[in-house]
């Protein structure tokens, strides 16, 4: 019992309930195959169904709910909203199993928007109940155990139908036991004490704790007993005031919270370094999103699953370990990324646009698979890039307001080309024109970072060369001065 009660006063006891719960809410083996269920036997739904009128529902319902998630998250600390994620979980999964009409499949893609937006709770509870310098083991440990969940649920799906070990439906039902699992273990989560915004530490707690004990200190030394009592009873009824006000202050009303938040993006956002960083953050997330969500669709055209064997889920399998592998190589390289960043941002996305043309114009699927992978690796290479830059100088709350608007304008974006492009009500173009409009995309954002990266290459050039004339000149100046 003892040992019991040592490690749950211990970082590691939120810590590995949170990476359980990680990976039971990540290990899903139908989702490479989410497609072909819906438009086969199972839902009997159309592709144009599935892509026009479906899968845009997802996207409106993650901007929607977006804010508000985020405000709640932080104002109900953490936890709450972890535990309302595995509830919105497991009823996506059941609307999956026993509904079949496209208002259903609509709603089931409401509640999963609900999911994704929440899991800003996922990634900012450990630094909630863990103390600064065990941020960084606790954050890889999260993170890894998520990666490891989806491409273990990618293995075992690509396992399952490649040797027809059972139907989609008894897939769905051994998903939703894997939710059950991590739901029931979220409950288990311990209730964090504060937050990064509504719940901050007061800084004059630990001011006057220190102001009592110097004052004690010092009046012991006068040795005037009475006083000492006197005073000391003063005192610790200050510290009590002192200690309610910074509660008070501690749960800030909204409007104080919105209004500080509107300060700090205003000063993070002064900096040009990390606005065109975030700017290509943004960009790139609503065209990687775009190509993830509809790219089954995709395959789905050059290949259809009920002429051949697919295999997504090894795809999205070996798209996960290499690119887990090219955003740990890139710790280890020594760039200076200040000044040549931006030129890499446009060379990569260039290869990124190649690879979806390739994708969206070659008639061979296994070709399609492999530029896809080629594709996500590019991404998240340069957005490990751009996470590292703007992370260098930002404080945790700051950094994490700078990741939220940068994620909320990337899904911006994609609402507006999910709506123009995709949407039954728009456009609603099939699968080939819309990922031409993906590839050109692509294409758009190497040309614009190219050329600001060779200006910026330029201009430091040219402050260089400025430079070494006025040295010369300050060393010759000193050397006169010497005789």
């Amino acid at each position: 019992m003892e040992v019991l009660k040592r490690w749950k006063s211990d970082w590691s006891y939120p810590t590995t309930l949170l990476c359980i719960y990680g990976f039971f809410s990540t290990v899903k083996p139908l989702e490479p195959f989410l497609t072909p269920y819906l438009t086969g036997p199972d839902k009997n739904l159309t592709t144009e169904q599935v892509n026009n009128q479906i899968f845009p529902v997802w996207t409106y319902s993650y901007l929607g709910v977006l804010v508000p998630v985020f405000l709640l998250t932080d104002w109900l600390r953490y936890k709450p909203v972890v535990v309302f994620q595995g509830v919105m979980l497991f009823v996506t999964t059941a609307l999956m199993r026993w509904t079949a009409s496209v208002p259903a499949m609509q709603v089931m893609q409401f509640f999963y928007g609900v999911v994704t937006a929440s899991e800003v709770a996922y990634f900012s509870y450990i630094y909630s109940v863990v103390d600064l310098k065990r941020y960084r083991k606790a954050t890889s440990y999260s993170r890894s155990v998520q990666l490891l969940g989806f491409t273990i649920g990618s293995v075992l799906g690509q396992l399952i139908v490649s040797f027809n070990l059972m139907s989609y439906n008894n897939m769905v039902i051994f998903t939703l036991v894997l939710t059950a699992i991590a739901l029931f273990t979220s409950c288990f989560l311990p209730m964090p004490q504060r937050s990064m915004f509504f719940h901050r530490k007061h800084p004059r707690e630990a001011q006057s704790v220190e102001g009592v004990k110097g004052t004690v200190e010092a009046e012991q030394r006068s040795g005037s007993l009475d006083e000492m009592r006197g005073e000391n009873v003063q005192k610790v009824e200050t510290k009590d005031a002192e200690e309610d006000e910074g509660e008070s202050d501690g749960a800030k009303s909204c409007s104080q919270v919105i209004l500080q938040l509107w300060r700090d993006f205003r000063q993070c956002y002064s900096s040009r370094q990390l606005l065109y960083w975030s700017l290509w953050w943004a960009m790139a997330t609503c065209g990687y999103n775009q190509t993830v969500n509809y790219v089954q669709v995709l395959w789905e055209h050059i290949e259809p699953s009920q002429n051949f064997s697919i295999y997504n889920g090894g795809v999205e399998a070996t798209s996960n370990l290499l690119s887990a592998a090219t955003a740990y190589g890139i710790g280890f390289t020594d760039v200076r990324w200040e000044q040549w960043g931006e030129l890499a941002l446009g060379g990569f996305s260039g290869l990124g646009a190649a690879a979806l043309f390739l994708m969206t114009f070659t008639g061979n699927i296994w070709v399609c698979y492999s530029s896809y992978v080629v594709f996500k690796c590019l991404y998240m290479l340069l957005i490990t890039i751009a996470m590292y830059q703007i992370a260098a100088d930002l404080s945790m709350e700051r950094y994490a307001l700078v990741f939220g608007a940068n994620n909320f304008g990337a899904l911006a974006l994609q609402t507006i080309i999910t709506s123009v492009v995709v949407d039954s009500r728009g456009l609603g173009l099939t699968i080939i024109p819309q990922f031409t409009i993906y590839s050109s995309y692509f294409a758009a954002i190497s040309v614009v970072f190219l050329v600001r990266g060779l200006f910026t290459c330029w201009r430091q050039q040219r402050n260089n060369r400025e430079e070494r004339p006025a040295d010369k000149r300050d060393s010759l100046k000193s050397e006169e001065h010497k005789f």
